[in-house]
């Protein structure tokens, strides 16, 4: 497959801004990858194409408050701080994006918060953007964890042209979300409310969780026209045995499995083993997923609708196929469905 399959014209008015006022009542287009057969729902509609025993899978990582503004010593120079990842609690080390990255250099110190009173040095430079941060704070890890996301704010994708507001704290993360470590939200599972999952219970659809910390990894421009040749970003990843237990007996019961978001997916394909089951794995994955490709555990997929060239609408494609896929996102523009993060979904079955 080449980069360019994957163009088609984006309207900017269908790219989500804001989430709509109730998590499960957006539009739902169910993709038949059999038949290419489409039909149009509300989310919460969902229900209706699940059966008892069958398996939900989401992804309950956390996105935290990534994204902060600071001010460089001596010329007070406003820079942009994108936190990607603790790097040592020890020593307060953190893995981060500058920008203007221009402006900053090994040794220069940043000053965030209305009192200045968080202090973080530059020690390292790893990318032309990128940065290792020495915060000098004196105090427990927690205390410091939690001063230092007070001042941040959520991390919208930049085709949110928008400053973040407080709905955003909320919105921008599932209601399952528990374990920290994401810059990226799992749109997917943001569909899902209390009630609908309290509804999906009660029908006697099973729930479990996987966790990946989705990464700037999965926005990043592809810059090869041959798929073969890009090489995804690593996300940390879980898949425990007690959701291998769960993901084994669906598939042996015959039953099925959803995967609740291209997170998931890819988590699930990082850990799959032979006879369409899984095997528990905790560390990496740097799997990048694009048509063809053999699904052998998920059976379908809860997607949002994603952008152009991205690999989330490559890994889509790979599940449901190429053409089906495509022609449904040219039913999706014709249709004016929302795209992106806030945007509506797409169930694959």
């Amino acid at each position: 497959m080449k980069l360019s399959q994957f163009k088609f014209k984006l309207p900017e008015e269908l790219l989500a801004q804001h989430p709509l006022p109730q998590r499960d009542e957006s539009r739902m287009m169910v993709v038949n990858r059999r038949t290419g057969e489409i039909e149009h729902h509300v989310f919460k509609d969902i229900i209706n194409f699940f059966d008892a025993g069958d398996l939900m899978v989401f992804n309950d990582t956390m996105v935290f408050p990534a994204l902060l503004y600071g001010n460089k010593e001596k010329t007070g120079a406003r820079i942009e701080v994108f936190l990607l990842r603790e790097l040592n609690a020890e020593h307060k080390l953190w893995d981060v994006l500058v920008e203007p990255a221009r402006k900053i250099r090994i040794g220069n110190k940043l000053y965030f918060g209305d009192d200045e009173s968080m202090v973080a040095e530059v020690i390292d430079n790893t990318t032309s953007r990128g940065r290792t941060l020495r915060f000098l704070y004196d105090g427990p890890h927690q205390e410091f964890k939690d001063a230092l996301f007070a001042l941040g704010q959520t991390p919208l994708p930049a085709y949110i042209k928008r400053e973040p507001e407080a709905e955003d704290a909320e919105r921008y993360q599932c209601i399952f979300a528990s374990k920290e470590g994401a810059v990226v939200a799992p749109a997917a599972g943001m569909h899902f409310s209390r009630e609908l999952l309290k509804r999906l219970e009660i029908k006697g659809v099973d729930q479990s969780f996987i966790t990946v910390h989705s990464g700037l990894g999965n926005f990043r421009e592809i810059d090869v026209e041959d798929l073969t040749k890009h090489r995804m970003d690593s996300e940390e990843m879980e898949a425990s045995q007690l959701l291998v237990d769960q993901v084994n007996a669906a598939k042996d019961a015959e039953h099925r499995v959803c995967a609740v978001g291209t997170s998931v997916l890819r988590g699930i394909s990082s850990a799959v083993s032979m006879g369409g089951h899984m095997k528990t794995y905790s560390g990496w994955t740097n799997k990048f997923i694009f048509p063809p490709y053999d699904f052998t555990v998920a059976t379908s997929l809860v997607s949002n609708f994603h952008l152009p060239y991205s690999t989330m609408l490559m890994m889509v494609a790979a599940f449901g196929g190429y053409d089906v896929v495509m022609n449904a996102y040219d039913v999706a523009v014709k249709e004016k469905y929302r795209f992106g993060a806030y945007g509506d979904a797409m169930l694959i079955i």
